[in-house]
């Protein structure tokens, strides 16, 4: 069997229709097994794994995140890991939306599962198959603490100005409407390893932090505190994304709903107007970089950039005009800021997105070096010259290790 420390941690992030899931020591950060099962319910899953140095992909029937949690089972069993004897200090559960109701690590019991039941509909493609994680995994592990970790928590305090929006305050109220924030583990990682990296407390480092991804988000972290955010009562606000909208005027939607599709003959699916299931699938799933180009792998879209492809480089354009926007909106609500951090996929692996997205601010005081920013690493580094006086770093994030220090702190207190 493979010598697991007591008190490692299982990681589960359970998606729509994927299951990401590391094994890790969060004192030492030993990984001892991560993976990705994907295309779960579809004609085509897969499972990506490596445990010990040794990668595999194994195509097989993931009806569903229980079976996906099966066949990972028998992956890790296969490599001679026995979750059930491994002494685990704990399982940590991504779970994306807390609403009001959560802002910190939480022991899962049943009140806590139908409370997030409950507020599912703040995020309906995201909270559901959280919860199909959390009672498959909890039903194989009946004894093991399992602990929510919520992707709104880093944002819960966001000042009243910030998280409100100007709507009839009562609806609000009823609604449950107001700026959540997403992304939340990540923005508050890399701000903390941000300020470790500059060797200054976290309490003393005025940040703006862009986690760009396929999902995209921009924060404004001010001491090691959040002032604002890009993301809000969904997923869908601030950036452009892969695949998303980002911000957009509420009315387009009005538009699609009464209008019907130019050219329709009366008997079309877009005859009468767009239904509010398709409009929603059209923002969140066909809009962004997908929408403009037809494209959101981001390698793709800059190879098709420089090669002259002139929807690419509109999408391109669109993508760096609103992330500019909101660096510059944050620099304003700042007032000092010390670092401008870029992690997520995008952000720690794309030097254009990086060189685009801060050119022309040398009066500003921020100025990229054209070779450090070049320079590929899996740590953190600074691609900022040395005479810029706002640190312009890449940070990778890691929020399975962020998840699972979390959890076993949790478990540690029961």
């Amino acid at each position: 069997m493979t010598d697991i420390a007591p008190g490692a941690v299982l990681v589960i992030n359970a998606g729509s229709s994927s299951l990401k899931y590391q094994l890790v020591d969060p004192r030492t950060e030993d990984v001892y097994a991560d993976g990705l099962a994907e295309r779960i319910g579809e004609d085509t899953p897969r499972i990506k794994h490596e445990a010990g140095g040794r990668e595999r992909v194994l195509e097989t029937a993931l009806p569903d995140h229980r079976a996906a949690i099966a066949a990972v089972t028998e992956l890790l069993h296969e490599d001679g890991i026995d979750l059930a004897s491994a002494e685990l200090a704990a399982v940590g559960h991504r779970v994306v939306h807390g609403g009001r109701s959560f802002h910190a690590p939480t022991v899962i019991d049943d009140e806590v599962l139908a409370e997030i039941a409950r507020i599912a509909p703040l995020a309906p493609l995201h909270n559901p198959p959280n919860l199909v994680g959390i009672e498959a995994v909890s039903a194989l592990l009946p004894d093991v603490p399992q602990v929510a970790i919520f992707d709104t928590a880093f944002f819960h305090d966001l000042p009243e100005e910030s998280a409100t929006y100007a709507i009839d305050a009562e609806v609000a109220r009823e609604y449950a409407i107001r700026r959540y924030g997403f992304h939340g583990t990540s923005h508050q990682y890399v701000s903390r390893r941000a300020a470790e990296f500059l060797g200054r407390p976290v309490s003393e480092v005025n940040q703006i932090v862009l986690h760009l991804g396929n999902g995209a988000s921009a924060s404004a972290v001010r001491g090691g505190r959040p002032i604002d955010t890009s993301m809000g009562m969904t997923p869908l606000e601030g950036l452009v994304m892969g695949t998303r909208t980002g911000d957009i005027d509420p009315g387009i939607a009005f538009q699609l709903a009464r209008v019907a599709a130019a050219g329709s003959e009366g008997s079309g699916p877009n005859s009468q107007g767009m239904t509010i299931d398709q409009i929603d699938r059209l923002y969140n799933k066909q809009s962004g970089l997908k929408g403009l180009c037809g494209d959101n792998d981001f390698r793709s879209v800059l190879e098709r950039v420089d090669a002259g492809d002139e929807a690419a480089a509109l999408a391109y354009k669109v993508y760096l005009h609103r992330l500019r926007h909101y660096i510059g909106a944050y620099m304003i609500e700042l007032g000092r800021v010390d670092a401008i951090v870029f992690t997520a996929g995008v952000g720690e692996n794309a030097a254009p997105v990086r060189a685009d997205a801060l050119a022309h601010l040398e009066m500003y005081g921020i100025e990229i070096d054209p070779e450090r920013n070049a320079v590929r690493s899996g740590e953190p580094r600074r691609i900022s010259t040395d005479s810029s006086t706002v640190a312009v770093l890449v940070v990778p994030t890691n929020e399975e290790l962020a998840i699972a220090r979390q959890s076993a702190a949790v478990a540690a207190s029961l």
